[in-house]
């Protein structure tokens, strides 16, 4: 069974609370969701495998444990999800980014696909897929399936805020994930937005409506 962690750091606390501020303008939303992606991607990836080699430093010969198993893929989902790919890059630049497009209807609140594109050897990756929001959970659920669809084993869900809605949906179609989030917001409007949340992360991000 997959966990579902939220992370608590007095660093993810501050900058959460300046990306929920209605008046934190596109550059510095952009930034910030950068950088609590970077944060939390050091949690996410807690269990990455590892091995030990033999290096030499300036002094001596010595023992170190690097990256080994499988490598990484980034898997935004378009568009909000591109706003947190840099931060985890910046950690892991090896890794390779595929997009997945999906967006809410806005009067049935499911999720329609339109575009996917991926690494040809994503059965062979540690998945991380990112969206700033799990709200309805829907879209995440059906990125979380396209992926299992062709040949995708390891995934991880990593987002900033997160509803109990969209949790238990993602666990309920997928209780193998493991979910990682900087905040449990307390619930979803009647118009499917969290709330307190942090407004439209995809309009924020891009300065669009």
């Amino acid at each position: 069974m997959g966990k579902v962690t939220e992370i608590k750091h007095p660093l993810i606390s501050h900058k959460l609370s300046m990306i929920r501020d209605k008046n934190t303008g596109a550059k510095n939303f952009r930034e910030l969701v950068e950088e609590v992606s970077m944060l939390m991607a050091y949690e996410a990836t807690r269990d990455l495998q590892t091995k030990e080699v033999e290096i030499e430093t300036p002094i001596c010969k010595t023992k170190c444990c690097v990256l080994a198993g499988k490598k990484v893929a980034v898997v935004p989902i378009l568009r909000a999800g591109l706003g947190m790919v840099n931060g985890i890059i910046n950690l892991i630049p090896a890794a390779k980014i595929g997009h997945i497009g999906l967006y809410r209807d806005e009067e049935t609140l499911k999720p329609v696909e339109y575009f996917c594109k991926l690494p040809q050897d994503i059965a062979q990756r540690d998945v991380i897929v990112v969206d700033p929001m799990l709200a309805t959970g829907g879209s995440a659920a059906d990125a979380i399936t396209l992926l299992k669809k062709r040949g995708a084993s390891k995934i991880r869900l990593m987002c900033l805020i997160a509803s109990p809605d969209g949790i238990n949906t993602v666990k309920e179609m997928h209780p193998d994930i493991d979910i990682y989030i900087a905040s449990i917001d307390e619930k979803l409007n009647e118009h499917g937005y969290i709330v307190p949340g942090l407004g439209d992360a995809g309009d924020r991000l891009f300065g669009t409506k």
